[in-house]
C-alpha cells in the first residue's frame, strides 16, 4: 500500500473504498485502494479501530435505521445493506440495535457504538466524531451493554416457549437478588426485574417519575425491553462521548435522596444483569430448553461470522 502524497487524504481514500456500493467484498475494497486485501485491512484498521468488514456493516446498519425512520421498507432497507435474506438483516439489526427494524421511528437513535468517531449521516456522508484521545480498538463498555441487551432479549424469547404455568411457577422460594426488589422466585420474576431496572435508572439520570410496572408476560416484556434498551444505549453512549462516567446523579426517586457516580450506576446494572441473566438460564435448563451460556465470546463470535456472510 502507497503512504500518503501531497493533498491526498488517505483514510479517507479508504473509507471511501469499504463504503462503495459496488465493493461488497474485501478484496472489492482492496481493489478500489489499489492494495492487497492484507495491507488494506492492517492499514485501516489500525486508523479507525475496526476492519474493514466490521466498520461497512455497522455503518450500513445505521444507514437502514436512517432509512427505515424515514419510510423505507424493512426489505428495501435489508437489501440495500447487502444482506442476501431479510431474515438475516432482521437478526443483525436486532443484536446491534436491541430492537426490531420494524419498530423504527424518525425519533429512533441510528447511532451505533463506535471506536473511531465514523458514523452514516444522512443523506449519503459520513460523520466523524471529533475524539479528544486515542481510544482502544474495541469499546470494552460498549460490548458489555450490548451483550446485556442482545442476551436478555435472547432470554425473553426463550422464554415465550414455556407454559403460562411453568413461566411463573416459583422454583427458588425466597431468592433475593437485591433486598429493595423483592422476591425473584420464577422465570417471569427474574425477567422482570432484568427489564425494570434499566427502566427505573434511566428514570433516575432523566430526573422522571418512577415508572409504573409493566406487563410481565413474554409479549409486554418484550416491548418493554425493546423501548429501554435503545434508550439506555443511547444514554450510556452518550456518557461516554463526554467523559462523563464521574459526574454524580441525585436521585430523587430514593427517599432520602441518594447520590450515584454515573459510572457506578452502569457498573450496577451490568453486574446485577449478568447475575439474573445466568439465574433465569438455570431456571430455563430445568425446563429442558437450550439456552446456551450466554458467554459474549460467542456472541461476538456470532455477530463477526452474521457480518461476513452479508
Amino acid at each position: 500500500m502507497t503512504e500518503s502524497t501531497p493533498g491526498r487524504d488517505r483514510l479517507r481514500e479508504l473509507l471511501d473504498a469499504v463504503l462503495d456500493e459496488e465493493n461488497t467484498r474485501l478484496t472489492d475494497m482492496a481493489d478500489h485502494a489499489f492494495a492487497s486485501p492484507f495491507h488494506f485491512t492492517r492499514r485501516l484498521t489500525r486508523d479507525t479501530g475496526e476492519s474493514p468488514v466490521a466498520l461497512r456493516r455497522r455503518v450500513l446498519l445505521e444507514r437502514a435505521a436512517w432509512q427505515i425512520g424515514q419510510g423505507s421498507s424493512v426489505t428495501d432497507a435489508a437489501f440495500a445493506a447487502g444482506y442476501g435474506s431479510v431474515e438475516g438483516f432482521i437478526r443483525a439489526f436486532g443484536r446491534a440495535f436491541g430492537r426490531p427494524p420494524g419498530s423504527t421511528t424518525p425519533g429512533s437513535g441510528t447511532w451505533l457504538s463506535a471506536p473511531n468517531g465514523i458514523h452514516f449521516h444522512p443523506p449519503i456522508h459520513l460523520w466523524v466524531e471529533e475524539r479528544t484521545e486515542d481510544r482502544p480498538g474495541m469499546d470494552l463498555i460498549a460490548l458489555q451493554i450490548h451483550h446485556d441487551v442482545d442476551d436478555t432479549a435472547h432470554l425473553i424469547r426463550l422464554a415465550e416457549g414455556l407454559s403460562e404455568e411453568a413461566y411463573r411457577r416459583v422454583r427458588a422460594p425466597g431468592l433475593t437478588v437485591l433486598e429493595w426488589d423483592g422476591p425473584e422466585e420464577s422465570v417471569a420474576a427474574v425477567l422482570d426485574h432484568l427489564v425494570r431496572a434499566k427502566e427505573v435508572w434511566l428514570a433516575s439520570i432523566e430526573g422522571a417519575d418512577l415508572p409504573e410496572p409493566g406487563a410481565d408476560d413474554t409479549g409486554g416484556l418484550l416491548e418493554r425491553h425493546t423501548r429501554v434498551s435503545a434508550r439506555w444505549i443511547a444514554t450510556v453512549d452518550d456518557i461516554g462521548r463526554r467523559g462523563a462516567w464521574g459526574d454524580r446523579l441525585i436521585d430523587a426517586l430514593c427517599d432520602p435522596p441518594e447520590s450515584f457516580v454515573l459510572g457506578s450506576v452502569v457498573a450496577h446494572v451490568l453486574n446485577y444483569s449478568a447475575h439474573r441473566r445466568q439465574l433465569v438460564r438455570h431456571m430455563l435448563r430445568a425446563e429442558g430448553l437450550a439456552v446456551g451460556h450466554g458467554d459474549p465470546i460467542e456472541w461476538l463470535q456470532d455477530r463477526h461470522h452474521d457480518g461476513g456472510t452479508q
